[in-house]
C-alpha cells in the first residue's frame, strides 16, 4: 500500500522537497564552502528537474510510446526506484561523502546531473523534438553539472570514479528498459500465434 501510495506522490513529495532543501541555504551549508553548497544544490535542482520529467508520468509515457514503439520498457516502479534510490541516494550520498571525507567525492553528484542533460539532448536531436525534461537538461543540468565539477577541487581518481557512476547508472537504465522491452516483446509474440490458433 505505501508503495501505491510512494509511485502517486513522489514527483508532488519533490516539489516540496526541493523547495525546503533551498531554504535551507541561506543559513549556511558546509560553514560557507562553495564546493559544498554546489554539491548540496545538486538534489533540489535534481528534483526540479524531475517535476518537469515526470509530472502526469509522462516521462515513462514518452521512453515506452516514443523511444520503444509501444512496448513497456518502464514500469512505475522502475521509475520510482532510479529516481529515489538511484538519484535522490546517490545526490545525497555525495553529499555526505563530500562532507565527511573529501569535497572531491562530491563531483560525482555533477557527474551524474551532466551526464542526464546530455541525455537528454541527445533524445531530442534522435526524435527531433521535445522530451520531458528537456528543458531544465538544457538550461540548468548542463551548465550546473560543468560548474560543479570544475569548481569543485577534485582529484584526477575522484573525477575517474564521479564520471565512471554517472556513465554506470545511466547505462543500468538502459540496460533494465532494454530488457524489460525485450521481454514484453517476447510475451507479445508469444500471445499471437496462441490467439491465431
Amino acid at each position: 500500500m505505501f508503495k501505491s501510495w510512494l509511485e502517486a506522490h513522489w514527483v508532488a513529495g519533490a516539489v516540496f522537497m526541493s523547495l525546503a532543501l533551498l531554504l535551507l541555504v541561506p543559513v549556511g551549508i558546509g560553514d560557507g564552502s562553495r564546493s559544498l553548497l554546489l554539491i548540496f544544490l545538486a538534489s533540489p535542482i535534481y528534483m526540479l528537474h524531475q517535476v518537469e520529467e515526470h509530472t502526469g508520468d509522462r516521462f515513462r509515457a514518452y521512453i515506452n510510446g516514443t523511444v520503444f514503439g509501444g512496448v513497456q520498457a518502464l514500469s512505475v516502479a522502475d521509475v520510482l526506484w532510479i529516481n529515489l534510490p538511484g538519484v535522490w541516494g546517490l545526490n545525497f550520498a555525495a553529499l555526505y561523502a563530500a562532507h565527511f571525507i573529501d569535497v572531491g567525492w562530491g563531483v560525482a553528484a555533477g557527474y551524474l546531473i551532466l551526464i542526464n542533460g546530455i541525455a537528454h539532448i541527445g533524445m531530442a536531436a534522435r526524435f527531433r523534438g521535445y522530451n520531458p525534461g528537456l528543458a531544465t537538461g538544457v538550461f540548468v543540468f548542463v551548465p550546473f553539472g560543468l560548474a560543479l565539477i570544475l569548481l569543485v577541487p577534485a582529484t584526477h581518481l575522484q573525477n575517474v570514479i564521479g564520471f565512471a557512476i554517472g556513465i554506470a547508472i545511466h547505462a543500468a537504465i538502459a540496460v533494465r528498459a532494454n530488457l524489460n522491452a525485450s521481454a514484453a516483446r517476447h510475451a507479445k509474440d508469444q500471445r499471437i500465434p496462441a490467439a491465431a490458433a
